[in-house]
């Protein structure tokens, strides 16, 4: 196991006089605090010996129903009882881990992939194979010859893990038209699917995408999270998965966790029973839309020449690529010196695929400072961005040691 890009930085993140563009942290002064404040107040006093005590390992009844009435938004049609309600869908993608792959395994992910997810995978021992995207998301022939090259040296491939809806990192999303050639592709080649979708209620058109699970219930574990959309501190996620899988995820979280917490599942449960839960997603839209606004006009007025973005339509985040000859890992100390901070490419990889290009990445998050502070952000990171390439013309080089290799964060990002 080794420590996460992305949390080394909190603790510098987290100063107020850094622009963090880093953490994909809600906007949570969008939700009704004093509405929610009396609701746990009220679970307390008229079920406490309830929501405080021991619960099922598959979580509650009634939320995993509720559950199921989300899903539809997306076309898929489950039932409460192949659902497992996880500590956050990162437990989901531990269990499904635990419960597919051995040490040396081969899993299937996006070029780039979320940071999470890797972390996760390599702490079973797997290996990551990396597949292409471009602007419409997964890339199909680029599938067919990764799985190819992979049984060609005798590897397992266990599944392919995909983040269909606004991908995090690379704010990409899966065409439509590509969707139904993914599934069959995997199925074909005897593949399982999973589908990891955080983020699919928050396109800022207002548009639901169909999930992948609502194409094919056989080939596809599901996984779900209430982190984006409603509040990421009670961490409930949820895994749907074809009934044998269901049951063998149960027995994964009985050992991981023996029961998530009812506590936490049952405000959820009331908030969506009582609380116009759609209407705080449309609030959390329209919002996360005017902070990516603000994002997309401030780099199209400040990134200097040569630099490239991704150009979001829900979700948090934006994949940046920087001028050949920068590193955005060697750049993040001066960045962070300049107070503003991001998440460099080379978090989002698992294996060598993506060469140096990945040197040239960085991820930006829009989703919690406030649009003037992400114009502030952008600007300092301009100036950084500037002063790289004064350096690179008057010395030759880019931000690399004498090593050859990416520059380690300073010491205060440990």
């Amino acid at each position: 196991m080794t420590a996460s890009e992305i949390r080394a930085l909190f603790a510098v993140a987290s100063r107020p006089e850094v622009v963090s563009l880093a953490g994909g942290m809600p906007y949570l002064a969008a939700l009704p605090l004093d509405s929610l404040a009396r609701d746990v107040h009220d679970l307390i006093a008229e079920q406490g010996q309830v929501a405080l005590q021991y619960g099922s390992a598959q979580g509650i009844e009634a939320l995993r129903e509720q559950i199921c009435e989300v899903m539809r938004l997306e076309g898929i049609q489950g039932h409460p009882d192949d659902i497992v309600c996880t500590v956050g869908s990162q437990s989901g993608l531990d269990l499904v881990t635990r419960v597919f792959c051995d040490p040396g395994d081969v899993i299937l992910a996006e070029s780039p992939s979320y940071v999470g997810a890797l972390g996760t995978f390599a702490s079973f021992q797997t290996e990551v194979v990396h597949v292409g995207m471009d602007d419409q998301g997964l890339q199909p022939e680029a599938l067919r010859q990764a799985i190819s090259a992979v049984r060609q040296q005798g590897k397992r491939i266990k599944f392919l893990y995909t983040i269909p809806n606004f991908q995090n990192p690379g704010g990409v999303t899966l065409a439509v038209s590509r969707r139904a050639e993914i599934l069959e592709i995997c199925r074909g080649a005897d593949i399982m699917v999973l589908e990891d979708n955080p983020y699919g209620l928050l396109g800022f058109d207002g548009q639901a995408y169909p999930a992948l699970r609502s194409m094919d219930a056989d080939n596809v574990v599901y996984l779900g999270s209430f982190s984006k959309t409603f509040a990421p501190g009670l961490r409930v996620g949820w895994a749907l998965a074809p009934h044998g899988v269901r049951e063998k995820l149960t027995l994964a979280a009985e050992s991981a966790t023996l029961c998530p917490p009812a506590f936490n599942q049952m405000i959820i449960s009331r908030y969506l029973a009582e609380h116009d839960w759609m209407g705080q997603i449309k609030t959390y839209r329209e919002c996360y839309r005017e902070r990516r606004d603000a994002m997309l006009s401030a780099l199209d007025e400040l990134m200097p020449a040569g630099c490239t973005w991704t150009r979001p339509d829900g979700g948090f985040y934006v994949w940046l690529t920087v001028p050949e000859g920068m590193d955005t890992k060697a750049m993040l100390p001066r960045a962070v010196t300049a107070r503003v901070a991001f998440v460099p490419g080379t978090a989002f990889y698992g294996s060598p695929l993506g060469g140096e290009e990945r040197h040239r990445q960085m991820r930006l998050s829009f989703c919690y400072p406030t649009p003037d502070r992400i114009r502030e952000g952008v600007h300092r990171l301009s100036g950084v961005f500037e002063a790289e390439l004064d350096l690179m013309q008057t010395f030759g080089t880019g931000g690399r040691s004498n090593t050859g290799g990416p520059q380690s964060p300073s010491p205060d990002l440990a």
